[in-house]
Formats: structure tokens, C-alpha cells, sequence
């Protein structure tokens, strides 16, 4: 099985978890979704990138099994008045992609007031890297009357993370949409593993020790792109992360994918096995990571 395939594997087997640790007592089982009461999800585009690398609403599936239903946190975000700081090409891609996950991030978790200034947010980092015309003003009006209708926030904000793509696809603007792509991703990981606590063989902190094939994937598209030296400083950034994820244990599978009586969903006969040490070390490098781009001075 290739990596690709491995990635939307997992994602898929995001929606059969139903306990995953979290912090203290704030995880619940994800809600079966009424499609009569939302809004019905765009097509999206389909590219390479997308094969190789999930969206940041992808992974929020993952993220609100860690967190529940319930959580409202929103202190590890970073501000949407921060916005006004980010003055150079690069570090405005990289808080796009950032702050389209956090829009993300509040809309999935029920808290309508917030994602309405995310996205305020969004629209203007968005006309700042040249993806005016995905993020319509009518948007806006949407967002508002589905405030208190979470999936109908999902499908819009997924709307435009993926028209923002598109848009930055067809303009042939690639290195800055792989920096928006690695700003995303860092982001809904960062996310992630402040939600996330550490527990041994917890289906949570196996979905985490994935990401090291979602990191190689990523790092492989920004190589594409790294003649451009703020791709290339990023592609940097995380050839350091996945050094850490590879310290990673890989232990051997039989062949039918059991492992102590419990199905894997991993291929190539080997299931990945994070100790507490490394899993702190990689938390450490993310948020050293991700607070070196959002951050100013």
C-alpha cells in the first residue's frame, strides 16, 4: 500500500474511533450529522497536493475526537488581531493557511462567534496573497445566518480553504500555495496535540504518529517548489520535524493486521509505536515550529 493511499485510509478510520483520550473529561463520540439541516458540500477540487497531504478540516474530524464536542478552547489559536504583523509574502501565506485552519477549528467546534472574526481574518490575509475572488463577501452573510448550525460553518469553511486552493492552483502561484499547504497543516497538528494527551497504545496518539507519513508527503510537494527560498526555508523547518518523527519505533504486523488481537490500519506489515519521550519531542519541535510563524518580534 502507498503512502497516499494510507493517508485517506486513516482519515476514514478517524470516523470509526469512538474512545480517544483528551483533556480530563471533554471527549464524546462525534455526532451522527443531519444532512437535512446542512448545507450540502461543495465538489472540491481534486489535485496531487490533495492526494498527498489532508486540508485542515480533514484532520478537525481528528482533532474533535481528541477534544469532544464540548470544548470551546480557543487559547492556542493564534490571534486574529495578530494579522497586522504578518508584512512579508512569506509569513503572509503561512498565517493564511494558519488562520484557515483555525476558522476551521471554531466553526467544527460550535463556537460561531470566533469564526466569525477568523474569517474577517481569512478574507483579508486572502487579498493580501491574491485569492480575492474565492473568498466572496456573500460568504460572510453565510457564515452568519448558519451561526448556530456547526456543519453548515464546516462545509462553508472548507468552501474556502478549497476555492482558496483552487484559486492559487490556477494562477500558477505555487510556492505560495505550498506555503499555505504546510501553514494549514501545521496548524491542525499543533492543534491537535494541545488537545492531546499522552497515553500508551491510545488510538489518539497512534493517528499522531501517522502524520510522519503525511509530514513525507508534504515535504516531498515542497520540494517542488524549494528554488523559492521561503519554500525552502520551510521545507527546513520540517526536514527537523520529520527527524524527530523518525524515531518513531516500527514493530512487525502479521498478515492479517492484528497486533495483540487489535486491527491495524497501517500497510506494508509494520504498525508504528510511539514512546512518551519521542511523542514530547515532537510536540516540542511543533509548537517551536509553527510559534516561529506566528510569532513576530
Amino acid at each position: 500500500m502507498n503512502k497516499s493511499s494510507l493517508l485517506f485510509l486513516s482519515a476514514m478510520a478517524l470516523f470509526t474511533l469512538s474512545n480517544c483520550g483528551g483533556d480530563g473529561d471533554k471527549t464524546d463520540e462525534i455526532e451522527t450529522v443531519d444532512s437535512s439541516k446542512t448545507e450540502e458540500p461543495k465538489t472540491n477540487p481534486v489535485s496531487e497536493t490533495f492526494f498527498q497531504v489532508p486540508s485542515p478540516g480533514e484532520m478537525l474530524t481528528f482533532i474533535k475526537m481528541v477534544g469532544g464536542k464540548n470544548n470551546k478552547n480557543t487559547s492556542f489559536l493564534n490571534p486574529p488581531n495578530n494579522d497586522k504583523n504578518y508584512t512579508d509574502s512569506k509569513s503572509r501565506a503561512l498565517n493564511f493557511g494558519i488562520y484557515s485552519c483555525d476558522l476551521s477549528y471554531c466553526s467544527i467546534f460550535e463556537i460561531g462567534s470566533e469564526a466569525l472574526k477568523y474569517f474577517k481574518t481569512v478574507k483579508v490575509m486572502g487579498d493580501q496573497i491574491g485569492v480575492s475572488t474565492a473568498i466572496r463577501p456573500e460568504i460572510l452573510k453565510r457564515l452568519e445566518s448558519n451561526i448556530s448550525t456547526p456543519d453548515s460553518l464546516a462545509v462553508i469553511t472548507d468552501d474556502v480553504y478549497f476555492s482558496s486552493f483552487e484559486a492559487l492552483e490556477g494562477s500558477k502561484q505555487g510556492p505560495t500555495l505550498a506555503l499555505v499547504v504546510a501553514g494549514g497543516w501545521i496548524e491542525s497538528i499543533y492543534i491537535a496535540t494541545n488537545l492531546a494527551k499522552y497515553e500508551d497504545k491510545s488510538p489518539v496518539i497512534e493517528r499522531l504518529a501517522d502524520q510522519k507519513y503525511t509530514l513525507e508527503n508534504l515535504i516531498e510537494f515542497l520540494k517542488k517548489h524549494e528554488t523559492d527560498p521561503n519554500v525552502a526555508a520551510v521545507k527546513a523547518d520540517f526536514d527537523s520535524l520529520l527527524a524527530e518523527f523518525k524515531k518513531i519505533d516500527e514493530k512487525e504486523i502479521d498478515a492479517k493486521g492484528k497486533d495483540g488481537g487489535k486491527t491495524t490500519m497501517l500497510g506494508g506489515g509494520k504498525q508504528l509505536v510511539i514512546s512518551e519521550p519521542v511523542y514530547k519531542a515532537i510536540v516540542d519541535k511543533i509548537k517551536t515550529i509553527r510559534n516561529s510563524y506566528t510569532l513576530t518580534k
